[in-house]
């Protein structure tokens, strides 16, 4: 059997020393980057690096590709395919003679589909993005990929730039290798993994092209090998502490709202209790401290400069604002020692705790007659929504109003400048764009008024049962479970059922008795979606959790520290 595994390796010009003694490990990098993944495709260099670092520690590499996906290639959505890249990802780590491996993270979903199966199988791993793209510019004016999509959006429907120029302004926004440069689902999730101690500390906001990011990628490689000697497993430093202070970081960054999906998935393959309370009673009552877009100013070039997430670690920690100061990361050091002292000096971008951009930034977490479980980010309430919605006198913080229901984009495009009861006050819904109901659960819920409103600089709120970019800046509440497809509300709903929605007491409810509803759901049924166009995608329905369970396999939670409960699998001959 030896002979059997070792032969077919050496046709690579590796050695029998390379590939058998016990001290000398051997090292997977799970490569992300294709070219169906150009966020990633740098990675196909860096990995260079990571080669590099591992051999010089005394390991063996093996590279391999990872399924791919492109938050901005794949349809129906990218998200569909996060849970088919953890189940391969999984083979591979359990059934290959892999000591540990160095996970290659960038796009969206890339990140928690690695972190998943590393949880899940729990050999010694690490994390390593290929980092943000550098500004983009249009003029002298900042404009952050992804942002400049919604934006542009809304200048194209107010008549204001032709098709022309959108595709212009949204093709500057993305001048080099490397993933979004604003603090989208990308950027939120690798920060995350640098908060959660599985990155080495400072590595997540290095941009993909400055020589920093290829020097993280030796030192991850290094690091990796020792990772494996000292025996340090995922499970180790994916503690409930840990998932605590990445849930801080996210608040103090103005992180995406796919931040509470992936994390909250992550912790159910590793074995940890997280849920949508923990995310508003960890972070709400924290403030946002960097201005970066889609919450502020600047882009991610500003925020590696500033002092990237060690800076915002350093000013929580200044506060006693982080959690778990003494959480374990992969750098061998806790958390609060890798970061204590690391103040930013360009308070432009990282302002002090005391003077933030916004005092309560986390998410908030709402239930009621309209879902069990939604998820509102409010550091992107805009001063003219906060007018609009969240300012009476006699009723702050809440706003209730009709609904115009849409069954999807391809009903949302179709209908949003010809339906005649869409006014000032109108609340969007935005269903069937779930885990099941898409399938996947798309970003399609940050919807623009039509383009009368939008010309008179009226904002109307939008609810959904799918997600958002986490580029985008509308405070949207999303997220919503059930969905529509397995039994929701929301899929009960009609065009002009009132809606209303009160932050201080976190509730959402439609304006029906309980008699109203229950006839509603008889008389109405079940509801349509379309139907399932792959394999993947009927096996996808079939087993998948809601959005506020971290949209998993429900079934392949209970499989947890493979390599120390399931033993070295079976011989192959």
């Amino acid at each position: 059997m030896s002979a059997l595994y070792t032969e077919r390796y050496l046709n690579q010009g590796l050695t029998v020393p390379e590939l058998q003694p016990r001290n000398r490990p051997i090292i997977g990098i799970a490569q992300t980057g294709s070219d169906l993944s150009p966020c990633n495709k740098y990675h196909v260099e860096l990995a260079k690096r990571v080669r590099d670092g591992i051999i010089a520690a005394g390991g063996t590499p093996l590279e391999f590709p990872c399924h791919p996906i492109q938050e901005t290639g794949k349809r129906p959505t990218a998200s569909l395919d996060r849970n088919l890249s953890y189940l391969s990802l999984v083979e591979v780590l359990f059934g290959y003679p892999l000591d540990g491996v160095v996970l290659l993270t960038g796009c969206d979903k890339t990140t928690p589909a690695l972190l998943m199966a590393a949880a899940t199988v729990n050999i010694p791993a690490i994390a390593m993005n290929v980092g943000p793209m550098l500004n983009g510019y249009s003029g002298q004016k900042l404009i952050g990929s992804g942002g400049v999509v919604w934006e542009s959006r809304a200048q194209l429907a107010a008549g204001e730039i032709t098709e022309a120029e959108f595709l212009h302004h949204v093709a500057l926004s993305a001048p080099s290798a490397g993933h979004c440069n604003t603090i989208g689902t990308a950027s939120t999730m690798n920060a995350m993994a640098e908060a959660l101690g599985m990155a080495l500390p400072g590595s997540a906001s290095i941009p993909a092209v400055y020589r920093e990011r290829a020097a993280c990628a030796y030192a991850t490689g290094l690091r990796v090998v020792q990772l494996v000697r000292e025996d340090v497993k995922p499970s180790d430093i994916m503690t409930k502490a840990a998932f605590e202070n990445a849930i801080a970081c996210c608040a103090a960054i103005g992180g995406s709202t796919n931040a509470p999906i992936h994390l909250n998935a992550v912790a159910k393959h590793v074995g940890v209790e997280l849920d949508c309370d923990d995310w508003e009673r960890v972070g709400y009552h924290l403030p946002l401290i960097l201005n970066v877009q889609p919450a502020g100013q600047w882009l991610c070039e500003e925020y590696h400069r500033a002092g990237g997430l060690p800076a915002v670690v350093a000013e929580l920690l200044e506060h006693n604002a982080l959690p778990n100061p003494d959480a374990l990361t992969v750098s061998g050091k806790s958390i609060g020692d890798n970061c204590r002292g690391d103040l930013s000096q360009d308070r432009r971008v990282i302002t002090p705790y005391d003077k933030p951009l916004m005092a309560e930034a986390g998410f908030l977490h709402l239930k009621g007659s309209l879902f069990n479980s939604g998820i509102m980010k409010t550091s992107v309430i805009s001063p003219a929504f906060r007018e609009q919605y969240l300012s009476k006198p006699n009723d702050p913080m809440a706003f209730e109003g009709p609904v115009a229901v849409f069954d999807g984009p391809e009903d949302y495009h179709h209908r949003i400048e010809k339906s005649p009861n869409i006014g000032p006050g109108t609340i969007l819904i935005m269903r069937g764009a779930g885990p099941v109901g898409y399938p996947g659960a798309a970003e399609v819920v940050n919807m623009i008024p039509p383009g009368e409103l939008i010309k008179k600089g009226i904002e109307l709120p939008c609810i959904g049962d799918g997600r958002q970019s986490g580029t985008s800046g509308s405070p949207s509440i999303l997220n919503a479970s059930p969905e529509a497809a397995t039994g929701g509300m929301l899929g009960y709903l009609k065009d002009g059922d009132r809606v209303r929605i009160d932050l201080l007491k976190r509730t959402a409810d439609v304006l029906l008795s309980e008699a109203e509803i229950e006839e509603r759901k008889k008389s109405t049924g079940d509801y349509k979606y379309p139907k399932s166009q792959t394999p993947w995608q009927e096996i996808y329905r079939g087993s998948v959790s809601e959005l506020s369970e971290g949209m998993v396999i429900k079934s392949a939670v209970k499989y947890q520290r493979l390599a120390q409960t399931q033993g070295i699998p079976r011989q192959n001959h």
